[in-house]
């Protein structure tokens, strides 16, 4: 059975001991003072792109658009070059003026608070809006990126084959209390050491509860 109160105090401890800042899209949040147009354009900017860069290009669009009606008046272009360079940012530009057109028609320029609503923005998967549910609205939820998805089924606590099946599996057996920072804990424990390709299983944290699946090289 898998501890999630030893897991969870450990790589608090962790994450402690070393003093690492939130992920972008939670800094975001908290500058924006967790404004829902906000934090959903930053974590729209966030997909496949550094952290450094979303932070630096979401505050350059929300300096020029404050809100959806200021994204449909400005021309897809100009929307391309505010949020340069973060990865397809012709395709977020596009998702962007998209969502705005929406939002403004439909829910007067506010951004939904339901899982079922976000979902049907384009462009917007569980990930977005689980993320979007947790920062903006202070919901539960539970956002799976693939550094949730590859440490969950690394380490043996469930087996699945995408990141929304693991999140569904999570809903399940993660106890709630857990929900909310399972993403921020992970990610950043998988970009500094349970990585894709040759983890830093030496100094590993929650070694001891880890079945190590799939790893051929460690260091």
């Amino acid at each position: 059975m898998t501890d999630w109160p030893k897991i969870f105090a450990a790589l608090n401890k962790w994450r402690e001991d070393l003093s690492l800042s939130e992920p972008s899209v939670t800094l975001v949040a908290e500058r924006y003072a967790r404004d829902p147009w906000a934090v959903l354009v930053s974590t729209l900017i966030s997909l496949r792109t550094k952290d450094e860069v979303t932070i630096k290009a979401s505050a350059v669009l929300l300096a020029r658009c404050k809100g959806p009606s200021d994204v449909l008046g400005a021309s897809q272009p100009e929307i391309e070059k505010l949020i340069y360079p973060a990865g397809f940012y012709k395709t977020k530009a596009l998702r962007l003026r998209e969502i705005a057109a929406i939002l403004v028609e439909k829910y007067g320029g506010a951004v939904p608070d339901s899982l079922e609503e976000l979902l049907a923005l384009p462009g917007v998967g569980r990930k977005t809006a689980n993320l979007v549910l947790i920062e903006a609205f202070d919901k539960d939820g539970i956002c799976v990126d693939t550094h949730v998805h590859r440490i969950n089924n690394r380490a043996g606590w469930l087996v699945s084959r995408t990141p929304d099946a693991t999140e569904l599996i999570l809903r399940d057996i993660l106890p709630r209390e857990y929900w909310k920072p399972i993403n921020a804990l992970l990610v950043l424990y998988g970009q500094r050491v349970c990585k894709p390709i040759s983890p830093i299983c030496s100094k590993c944290v929650i070694r001891g509860h880890c079945a190590r699946k799939g790893v051929d090289k460690s260091r």
